[in-house]
């Protein structure tokens, strides 16, 4: 081997031991601290809010507790930072939080100018709008010249503005800097309306003094993907938050739950063998123990489990898996297969 090609095998081989070491080092830091730091909400049923005695439920809630029980092997050893929308990116930026799970919309801009990655889709969701009963208004195009309540630091006021233009609605927009003086707003007459993604419609529904009199209007005018995200620069835990996701997706689509993870961990199919850990090492791929899956699905269930017991059937929002359903049960909600 000639002195250029040693010269550009050990500069790629310091290239490596640099990558390597920087995609160890959010995963190091969780473990030293013996605690997962993630952001959520200020408080949206459904995806994350506390109870009166503080403990916090939710399905971004069920993410930041998976993400925990797979690397510390305890789904409560979690942080739980309250953060508005225009203080969620900064705490992300700055290392306050290890992960945003905060029903965030994945954008170009945002994926691009932030500094951070999105690592999946938690709830396909869109935009619409909330309205009194009273004012007897069927459809978003009979909203000409309405006043609107929206929550600044969000994506909802462009997708206004785009849908009212391209209408050619006239509009008035009253903003406020939370969710919770947006929602108080819009109850006490301020505005005609109040729009924000329909997921969070329905949560803030829950907090008016009588929910049945407000009523979502069937259209929905945009595309909200809302998923976590994880800073640029540490591919290792990039991953971990990725395949955590996924996993819970894959485990729905295997059929493992919380009452049967056990009795499936003893199963001979190739699939299922991969995923427990007990036919190869990709859980070591990822920097975790062989049975990272279990101790997921153990800590809050399979995807659809998360979902029902949130914001499906089985929550008081009640809301139907529509998109959200398995891409093999009529919704568009896939992972890529652990193998």
């Amino acid at each position: 081997m000639n002195r250029v090609s040693l010269v550009a095998t050990a500069a790629l081989a310091a290239a490596a031991f640099s990558t390597q070491a920087a995609t160890a080092q959010t995963l190091k830091t969780v473990k030293d601290r013996g605690q997962l730091s993630c952001g959520v909400s200020q408080g949206l049923p459904g995806f994350s809010a506390p109870d009166d005695k503080g403990n916090w439920a939710g399905l971004d809630v069920d993410v930041c507790r998976a993400i925990a029980a797979a690397i510390l092997g305890d789904a409560n050893k979690v942080k739980f930072v309250p953060l508005s929308a225009k203080d969620r990116f900064t705490a992300l930026q700055s290392g306050e939080i290890d992960v945003l799970s905060r029903n965030t919309t994945w954008t170009l801009s945002r994926d691009t100018s932030l500094g951070a990655n999105f690592t999946g889709v938690t709830y396909y969701d869109g935009q619409g709008f909330l309205v009194k009963k009273s004012l007897k208004v069927n459809s978003a195009l009979e909203l000409n010249s309405a006043s609107v309540c929206v929550q600044t630091g969000t994506t909802t006021e462009q997708n206004l503005a785009d849908y009212f233009r391209g209408n050619n609605m006239k509009y008035e927009v009253i903003a406020f800097t939370s969710a919770d003086e947006t929602v108080k707003a819009y109850e006490s007459g301020r505005c005609d309306v109040f729009t924000s993604d329909v997921s969070q419609l329905y949560a803030e529904r829950l907090k008016l003094s009588n929910p049945a009199d407000h009523a979502v209007l069937p259209e929905v005018i945009s595309k909200e993907p809302l998923g976590p995200m994880v800073r640029h620069g540490d591919d290792q835990w990039f991953d971990i938050v990725k395949w955590t996701l996924f996993a819970m997706v894959d485990a729905e689509e295997l059929g493992i739950t919380q009452k049967n993870v056990d009795e499936m961990a003893k199963s001979d199919k190739p699939e299922l063998k991969r995923a427990f850990g007990t036919d190869g090492n990709l859980g070591e791929q990822l920097g975790l123990t062989k049975d990272w899956v279990s101790r997921i699905v153990k800590a809050v269930g399979n995807y659809g489990e998360s979902f029902d017991r949130n914001v499906g059937a089985g929550s008081k929002l009640g809301i139907a898996r529509g998109l959200n359903q398995l891409w093999n049960k009529g919704g568009i909600q896939y992972a890529p297969p652990i193998r």
